[in-house]
């Protein structure tokens, strides 16, 4: 089975400014997303899964979603406040995402076997698309199948314009992730980096961590221990109008407890993103640049 690309576009950008899933960088108008879809498609990913919101759903649909139809399946679901609760009641008050852990069980009944995840608003290199479906395809017949991440280095992901909010990893001899933490202000400094440990004191980086940019490789098995570790989050966190549940504080919590493995995959691609509107201008360069060196083409899709 070739595996599905789920993609979380339903972010609200409010670093940024805007809903960058619709910001143009190639010279077709292209976004970011398009040249994932583009980089999964020679990776021979087979379906395409888009969690979105409901509030921006028929523009996505007409001027995103459609460019793929006619090259593989397509579908669009959505990131409901309400889904995936269990028995917990929808606060009052909240507006808020309830983070990417979320945003993938919102996504549960389109997806039938291995999928890979992404951020619609990150460019990760068509290599590390090739490096996953190729874990996806190797570990699917083991019983004791294995999840995987593509790890990048810390400085190679930093904004100059703003903090960031990155996975740490931490890893053994044979790159199997130990613990990943999920920090949410992270940023550049003369040395490297620096953010906030648990006691909200200022730590040092060197900008040679491997962290997480949300590029995950899961089988279906996982959904279910993903709804225990969401619910889990709630008895603690539903009362809290901007607490999330991120990817990477669920699964470090799953590999504590022996529940899950995951392997960090390695890619010679450098990641880049806009979580700030100044970084735009980089990412522009950056497209350009790989246009010149023939990695895409000047138009991803053929047609006016």
């Amino acid at each position: 089975m070739k595996p599905t690309l789920l993609i979380m576009a339903a972010g609200m950008g409010s670093r940024y400014g805007g809903l960058k899933q619709f910001d143009p960088l190639g010279p077709g108008g292209e976004t970011i997303l398009e040249y994932s879809v583009y980089d999964a498609l020679r990776a021979d990913f087979g379906k395409l899964v888009f969690v979105i919101r409901r509030s921006f759903a028929e523009t996505f649909k007409t001027h995103v979603a459609a460019r793929f139809e006619r090259l593989l399946e397509t579908v669009c679901v959505f990131q409901e406040l309400g889904s995936c609760l269990g028995d917990f009641a929808l606060p009052a008050k909240r507006e808020k995402p309830w983070g990417t852990a979320h945003a993938v069980l919102c996504a549960r009944e389109a997806i039938r076997g291995p999928f890979a995840v992404i951020n619609a608003d990150d460019f990760y290199g068509a290599r590390a698309f090739q490096a996953m479906a190729g874990h996806l395809a190797a570990e699917a017949s083991s019983p004791l199948a294995r999840c995987a991440m593509v790890g990048y280095h810390l400085r190679d992901t930093l904004s100059e314009h703003g903090h960031v909010a990155r996975g740490l990893c931490q890893y053994d001899e044979d790159r199997l992730l130990k613990r990943v933490i999920e920090r949410t202000e992270i940023w550049k400094t003369a040395a490297g980096a620096a953010t906030y440990d648990d006691a909200g004191q200022v730590m040092n980086l060197s900008g040679d961590e491997l962290v997480s940019m949300n590029f995950w490789g899961f089988y279906p098995s996982v959904f279910d221990l993903l709804q225990t570790q969401f619910l889990a989050f709630l008895r603690e966190n539903r009362l809290k109008p901007d607490a999330e549940c991120y990817i990477p504080t669920a699964m470090d919590k799953l590999i504590a407890a022996g529940q899950a493995s995951v392997k960090i995959l390695s890619t010679p691609d450098r990641w880049f993103g806009m979580t700030w509107r100044e970084d735009r201008d980089f990412a522009l360069t950056c497209i350009k640049q790989l246009i010149q060196m023939k990695v895409y083409p000047e138009r991803l899709w053929p047609g006016p």
